[in-house]
């Protein structure tokens, strides 16, 4: 018994309806969508028939989403009878082109109408393609339009999928999906679809290219930047500038320290940081699940602020040997110096790098004369301005710059 035959579906007619429901969902304007599905087709076209290298306007393309018109033609040569060398693609004989257009002649060019449903399989697959990385490239132009302003802020994102071999993450950004590179999230956690986390938006792309591959949109929750952002969030004093974050630095997924000072005597910094019953930093520890963070006072004397970035160690002492040089010694208890060093000496760097200062942390027995050392510099004689060479000023800064660097 022979099979009923199954009429095909209208695949393009189902596809764009799919489109323009995708393109609703995402924002992107309609004239964008069509002019994006108007070179997919174009293209795609054009490599089905072997034309790609012939005169850009040998294909014409006419979508009207509200008027669901979708019409295709080619531009063809009228030319007299088939011989060997007929093009097909390119060409149409008198006799065909004369039921289009009764007025042509040889030689002629006519606009023939093409039936969608004769695209090749092949055409149809790089027209999806190709239409699909237009949404991709829109979405990226509207990231960076969108998310310009929130460069170096933290937005909240839901994961919506894992890459099992890989372990990136899609994240969904106000209905964009980005990519959270592996490297870009916290080392040992685990993510899973549907979690709800912060991430730190370090970069947009500024410029838009057509067809570029690379994200517009750069997030991490490595940064440091991230650990500023989420006390802003948990911390009122903050927000509004009574306490103010001078520095942070940090280990992701170990340990972070953050220097603040308050714009208020009446509030103390730290405690606005650590909150009642340390409700404020233990949201922020479980947001980096479990990264410890501590809050340490900025001073702007150099040797009081690196005491307070080497805590939770006492620090008897702090010698900068050389003022011209960021490098010091810090005296401590011999009892406390594994805790000033820390484990694998993580307490250590991250204090060096929160003051901006080489520290070299001796025990109290160890220390000689020499560490106690300051060497003393004489104070620069102030030249009064009208008397000073009018050249010399050039050549006296150029020659003094690498000292006081």
């Amino acid at each position: 018994m022979a099979k009923k035959k199954v009429q095909p579906k209208d695949d393009i007619k189902d596809f764009f309806t799919a489109l323009a429901e995708y393109a609703k969902e995402k924002g992107i304007d309609e004239q964008v969508f069509v002019e994006k599905i108007k070179s997919a087709i174009e293209k795609s076209l054009k490599t089905s028939m072997h034309v790609e290298d012939k005169d850009s306007e040998c294909v014409f393309v006419n979508i009207d989403l509200n008027k669901e018109i979708f019409d295709v033609s080619v531009l063809k040569e009228v030319i007299e009878v088939v011989d060997t060398l007929y093009e097909p693609e390119i060409e149409i004989v008198l006799e065909e082109a004369r039921k289009i257009n009764p007025n042509v002649e040889v030689g002629d060019k006519i606009r023939v109408p093409v039936d969608t449903h004769e695209f090749k399989r092949i055409a149809a697959k790089n027209a999806k393609d190709l239409i699909k990385q237009g949404f991709r490239d829109v979405e990226r132009q509207q990231l960076s339009e969108m998310w310009g302003e929130y460069e170096n802020e933290a937005v909240s994102a839901v994961v919506t999928r894992i890459e099992p071999k890989t372990g990136h993450a899609t994240i969904e950004i106000n209905h964009n999906e980005v990519l959270l590179m592996r490297q870009d999230q916290i080392p040992g956690e685990i993510l899973h679809v549907g979690d709800v986390i912060k991430v730190f938006i370090t970069g947009v792309s500024k410029e838009y290219k057509e067809g570029a591959k690379k994200q517009s949109l750069r997030i991490t929750r490595t940064d440091k930047g991230l650990i500023k952002r989420l006390f802003e969030l948990e911390c009122p004093e903050i927000y509004d500038g009574t306490v103010e974050i001078k520095a942070v630095s940090r280990t992701p997924g170990s340990r972070s320290k953050i220097a603040v000072i308050s714009n208020d005597p009446n509030v103390d910094a730290v405690g606005a940081c650590i909150g009642t019953q340390k409700s404020r930093i233990n949201a922020v520890t479980k947001e980096l699940k479990g990264e410890k963070v501590d809050v340490v006072m900025y001073s702007e004397d150099p040797e009081e602020f690196i005491k307070q970035a080497l805590k939770p160690a006492e620090v008897l002492r702090v010698v900068i040997n050389d003022p011209h040089v960021r490098a010091c010694k810090a005296i401590v208890p011999d009892n406390q110096l594994s805790l000033a060093i820390g484990n694998k000496g993580q307490n250590a760097l991250l204090a060096a790098k929160l003051t901006g200062y080489k520290i070299d942390i001796k025990a109290e027995s160890k220390v000689t004369p020499e560490d106690l050392e300051v060497i003393e510099y004489p104070p620069e004689p102030e030249t009064p301005a009208e008397e000073e060479p009018a050249e010399a000023p050039a050549q006296e800064t150029a020659e003094a710059q690498p000292e006081e660097q």
